[in-house]
């Protein structure tokens, strides 16, 4: 059951010299709702996802953020609003334990002495919370699989107690029961009342958990779709761009049939 709108983007454009990355893109995303942002490669779906974090300022449009519009000029106003952002390299340290990266820039302190209890016992709370399986807190992350070094990284995301959270690309590499893994904590994520942002080349990844699929194509809309009430067939047409020919564009202008 979705909720109210967390995070809306309105008309938003960004050019970079001579090129348009994005033009007058529209985006809602709602409480305990997962929308799958697909496109084919040069789509705009990273810069969009940059300008949302904070990476890139947009030329035209406005964000709003539950209700009111907002500036992110970088990636701490982001932050601070109650969005994160789970890049594709991950970005972990791989020499430092579960704990260490959990909390990487945020350590709980104690008399200016790093409270190590305090953040082991705040890191398993959070991985029993989204029902994360890790062999133990204190291994390093570089002997960690491919999966469980993802959901790490997406549970390192939430230690600030975000409302919306963006993963890109987070089962590229990965086998299919880490896909499995993966798939299953975008779901307690929805299930928590988060919006959840997932780019995603994998239609079936998308399919299994999305509630609404957003397409961008050429850095345009090409259409929302209601997953349930949608076809595979047809989200593709929308990415490949195979409706968007003579005759739609004439009928899109009501001239069909004109001499």
């Amino acid at each position: 059951m979705t909720g109210e709108t967390v995070l809306a983007l309105r008309g938003v454009s960004k050019r970079f010299g001579a090129v348009q990355a994005l033009t007058d893109i529209e985006l809602e995303v709602r409480a305990g709702e997962v929308v799958a942002l697909v496109g084919d490669n040069g789509a705009g779906k990273s810069t969009l996802v940059k300008a949302i974090a904070g990476v890139h300022q947009p030329d035209e449009g406005t964000i709003e953020w539950q209700g009111r519009s907002v500036s992110i000029h970088r990636p701490q106003d982001a932050q601070h609003l109650g969005i994160a952002t789970v890049y594709q390299d991950l970005a972990l340290c791989d020499n430092l334990d579960v704990v260490g990266n959990l909390f990487l820039g945020r350590e709980i302190r104690r008399f200016t002495v790093l409270d190590e209890v305090a953040m082991e016992k705040r890191s398993r709370t959070l991985l029993d919370t989204l029902s994360i399986r890790i062999p133990s807190v204190r291994i390093p992350v570089a002997s960690l699989s491919g999966g469980q070094r993802q959901v790490v990284a997406i549970a390192r995301a939430l230690i600030g107690s975000p409302k919306v959270v963006m993963l890109d690309e987070p089962t590229a590499a990965l086998g299919v029961e880490q896909t499995a893994q993966v798939l299953d904590l975008v779901e307690r994520l929805r299930e928590q009342g988060l919006g959840v942002i997932l780019i995603s080349h994998n239609m079936a990844d998308v399919m299994a958990v999305a509630d609404t699929v957003a397409v961008l194509r050429l850095g345009r809309n090409n259409g929302v779709f209601d997953k349930d009430r949608t076809s595979q067939e047809e989200i593709i047409s929308a990415i490949t761009g195979a409706t968007d020919n003579a005759v739609t564009r004439r009928k899109a202008r009501g001239t069909e049939g004109s001499p």
